[in-house]
């Protein structure tokens, strides 16, 4: 894993002119926020406190690049995602973290037409890996592989909700998928993220589950979209296959939400018409020697990025500390690893690698969650800490 965190291979493409905002640990004093280049890590501390104070700035890449130069230096970027690699940090050099702090984490589940027919199936398996593929070739031949012509919350919508109900196929997941109304759901706590070369967690008791690349959106408190970054929304189809009712087991475990390397900033380099162009690639490398390689395209989303934004916040519901939020993905995969009809699980020491050219790459190593690193540092230190070098 350690190999794949360098400059080259974690940055964006045009990180010379990327404006790109980390949260490193600093042995002795903490998570500082840090402005990150090709070559240096800055401290960004004098600019704002928190990754969430600083989204909430007015033209905060304007105020980023205005205070660039005079910035104090932490160390080279080169050491920095080298020291990240959770088997090889040494304490006296910064590591990366999770680049959000204070946000809610948040997700949107069913927004791509093959990730929602996958859904559907764990459904209808519940949550019996080996059933899968009877139940996938089932629900094809009756709704069909191709519905991304189909509007959420349009009149073609409801009617094919009306034909689903009648040959008693539709689903909670077809609902939300097609209905007008998004899955918006809290995927994990404020704090609890981890950060590129972090490892990551699936349940112990959990035998099919695989990783979700994602974008996801940095979102103030005004609901504006003021950032981008990649996400893996570690996923147990087990879990959730056998009752809607345990999302919050499936999704919120310890170390089960990645987000990396970096917080990219919105300004006239990188805006949300390319977020809507990317194309995430992932691949899986297994210490037995399997490799899976997959992708999914923002371009096939059946909900507009802001649309969900949108969803997330309003006079409903609000974010005093912004939010982070997870776009979904069109990536499930079903290739067989453990023999015929078994499809896709995770085996421990799985190195997962998302990457997108324009936001870099986030890699992490899988393990159990009663096994990876426990989440100690909550908000209460995060304010002792700040407090302690009077940034409060």
């Amino acid at each position: 894993m350690k190999n794949s965190l360098s400059p080259a291979s974690a940055l964006p493409v045009d990180a010379a002119d990327a404006l790109l905002v980390g949260r490193v640990w600093v042995e002795g004093t903490g998570p500082v926020l840090a402005l990150v280049t090709p070559d240096s890590v800055f401290d960004l501390s004098s600019v704002a406190a928190t990754a969430s104070q600083l989204l909430e700035l007015p033209g905060v890449a304007k105020a980023v690049r205005a205070a660039a130069p005079s910035l104090p230096r932490l160390a080279g970027t080169a050491e920095v995602l080298a020291n990240s690699a959770a088997d090889a940090r040494k304490p006296a050099l910064p590591w990366l973290l999770a680049p959000c702090d204070l946000q809610a984490l948040k997700a949107a589940g069913v927004t791509f037409v093959a990730s929602m027919l996958e859904r559907v199936i764990e459904e209808q398996a519940r949550g019996d890996a080996s059933k899968a593929e009877a139940v996938r070739k089932a629900v094809v031949g009756v709704i069909g592989d191709n519905l991304s012509s189909i509007k959420p919350g349009s009149p073609e919508a409801d009617k094919l909700k009306e034909v689903l109900i009648a040959q008693g196929v539709w689903s909670q997941y077809l609902e939300v998928g097609i209905g007008p109304d998004a899955e918006i759901f809290t995927k994990s706590q404020p704090l609890s993220a981890v950060g590129t070369g972090a490892e990551v967690g699936i349940h112990p008791h959990s035998h099919w589950n695989n990783p979700e690349p994602e974008i996801v959106l940095a979102v103030n408190s005004l609901g504006e979209t003021v950032g981008a970054a990649l996400g893996n929304d570690v996923n147990l189809r087990d879990f959730e296959g056998r009752s809607a009712l345990l999302l919050g087991k499936a999704k919120d475990n310890n170390a089960s939400c990645a987000i990396g390397p970096f917080i990219r900033l919105f300004d006239d380099k990188f805006n949300i018409e390319h977020v809507r162009r990317s194309d995430l690639n992932m691949t899986v490398t297994g210490t037995e020697g399997f490799e899976m390689k997959g992708g999914s395209s923002l371009s096939k989303i059946s909900r507009d990025p802001l649309d969900l934004v949108a969803q997330a916040i309003g006079a409903n519901h609000q974010y005093p500390d912004g939010f982070m939020l997870f776009l979904g993905t069109m990536f499930a995969p079903t290739q067989d690893r453990h023999g015929p009809g078994q499809g896709f699980t995770h085996v421990v020491g799985d190195v997962v690698t998302v990457a997108t050219p324009q936001l870099g790459s986030l890699v992490n190593r899988v393990t159990t969650s009663d096994k990876a690193a426990p989440w100690t540092f909550g908000i209460s230190a995060l304010m002792q800490s700040l407090a302690k070098r009077k940034l409060l």
